[in-house]
């Protein structure tokens, strides 16, 4: 089997790599420069973010060096008052990280390619600038330029993960729509203590809203980190300039400097197309989009959740290719549209605008669910029933990302929704185990089925190794479901199907999923 090419290391070009390693499936990784970033660049990650780092197994790694919030404030500009905040204890019985994360990029990437490091020296690749590419009927061929000439390599698939400029997409003549708005962010860290000698007690996340002047505040684990726009026509600002614009929002301290600053435009441009036969687009080269709420590498995750599980069930044999189109199907919507949304959203906020929009409009929980972006409910069929944002808490829908609540198992180990969907389809029976339900054996790959009981499966039923004990019904609360229901979840934890329980039900709805419905 032919590796896949992944073409750009950054925060996304690394996740699919750990996505396909995670799967099994043979890469190989191109990065331009001869060193990962050291630019101050996206710094806040979020919970649906945490969850894919679980996943691919770098979440102790990241988790210990990153500093964790559990709420995002609001503060009025002109009073250095609180506000409405999102608190993420709202998400205790919905994820195992109640969390956001505050980690510099440049800190990241070392962190997600040191993931990568048991692997081949051959499938890491610094120094390699994408020079062009070709596809055949059997895979692509790409050419780099490198220290030691021209090289070729050859692949199944090519998976363009580099950036807003992307040489990939451009070679495609893909067309890029949407707009760069005439409005530029400044960044600034500071390093300045503001816990013992300064103490102000902000939140590590806060947003400080006014329509003349607003700022963003964020706490990294080694500054103080300050975005706030400029206006149209101005020079970037000077250290003492910047000094100055702090102390106005903080206040006076005994020590301030400036440690890095970058100035950047505001996007929100998609590509018209993120798939081209065997080459698919993900991360900035398929959406650029305005970093206001963490949507930028956040965004990029959700596409390294789609893809990778998709290109597995296609490189082991189990999927026709057409399973490939619907990670476009799914993923496009979102972030030409969903995070367009949640965008605007962002600015209204930031100019002390409440009214006309749906984002931040809902409960305490809702709002917490869309901020973390554990609220994210794809399209399987195209139909336009996605959603970016929730209002309300409501019954799980065919497309929703499921909670990740605890089961326990016949030894009486804990168990989470989302650890029974790593690397599977998962098929959950909410039925009665005590009157000894049979499931068929089914031999299609990639497919587990589970009895779920809030009673215990008896020692003689023969199902102990098949049943998982719901206490209290929680889970099957949560999910909305009436008993005698069948749930089908996918890889990346989306809902798949909710159907009554019906002999081999389940499993025509997973051929059809696969493109095999012979």
């Amino acid at each position: 089997m032919k590796p896949v090419l992944i073409v750009g290391a950054g925060p996304v070009g690394l996740m699919t790599a750990l996505a396909l390693k995670f799967y099994g499936i043979e890469f190989r990784l191109f990065e331009e420069d001869g060193e990962f970033s050291s630019d101050t660049k996206a710094g806040t990650i979020l919970t649906r973010t945490v969850e894919a780092f679980r996943r691919y197994g770098v979440d102790e790694q990241v988790l210990s060096r990153a500093l964790r919030l559990d709420e995002i404030g609001e503060i009025e500009r002109a009073t250095n008052a609180r506000k409405a905040s999102v608190k993420t204890e709202m998400l205790f019985e919905e994820t195992r990280f109640p969390f956001v994360l505050n980690i510099p990029q440049h800190h990241l990437e070392p962190i997600l390619a040191g993931g990568l490091a048991d692997l081949p020296g051959s499938c890491v690749n610094l120094g390699h600038r994408l020079l062009s590419f070709e596809q055949t009927t059997e895979g692509v061929v790409a050419r780099f330029d490198t220290q030691s000439g021209v090289k070729e390599a050859e692949g199944s698939y090519l998976i363009a993960c580099d950036g807003g400029r992307s040489t990939v997409r451009t070679q495609l003549g893909i067309e890029v729509e949407g707009m760069s708005l005439d409005v530029r962010y400044m960044l600034v860290d500071i390093k300045v203590d503001l816990d013992a000698s300064n103490p102000r007690d902000y939140p590590y996340l806060a947003y400080f809203a006014d329509p003349a002047e607003w700022m963003i505040l964020v706490r990294q684990p080694h500054c103080w980190r300050f975005l706030f726009p400029l206006a149209p026509g101005a020079d970037e600002a000077t250290p003492a300039e910047l000094e100055a614009k702090v102390r106005h929002f903080i206040g006076e301290v005994n020590s301030l400097e400036v440690i890095n600053t970058v100035t950047y435009r505001v996007h929100h441009r998609i590509a018209s197309k993120w798939r081209n036969d065997r080459v698919f687009l993900m991360g900035d080269a398929a959406h650029l989009i305005t970093p206001m709420w963490a949507l930028g590498l956040n965004t990029g995750v959700l596409d390294a959740l789609n893809l990778p599980w998709r290109l597995a069930w296609v490189l082991r044999g189990w999927a026709d290719d057409s399973l490939l189109d619907g990670y476009e199907r799914e993923q496009r919507p979102l972030a030409a549209h969903g995070s367009g949304e949640m965008a605007e959203a962002a600015r209204k906020l930031m100019d002390g605008v409440k009214e006309g929009s749906r984002a931040m409009s809902g409960s305490d929980w809702a709002n917490a669910m869309t901020r973390s972006m554990l609220g994210v409910r794809i399209d399987p069929d195209g139909g336009g029933n996605w959603s970016i944002v929730k209002t309300q808490q409501e019954p799980i829908r065919v497309g929703d990302r499921t909670p990740d609540m605890p089961l326990f198992d016949g030894q009486g180990r804990r168990v989470h929704l989302h650890d029974l969907c790593d690397d599977s389809f998962v098929a959950l029976y909410f039925t009665d185990v005590r009157r000894r339900p049979q499931i068929a054996a089914s031999d299609l790959p990639g497919l587990r089925s589970y009895f779920v009981s809030r009673w215990d499966a008896p020692l003689d039923s023969g199902l102990r190794d098949q049943a998982l004990l719901d206490i209290g019904s929680k889970v099957q609360m949560r999910l909305g479901c009436t008993d005698d229901t069948v749930v089908l979840l996918r890889p990346d934890d989306h809902v798949a199907a909710i159907l009554p329980i019906v002999p081999g039900a389940i499993e025509e709805v997973y051929r059809r999923i696969l493109g095999r419905t012979s």
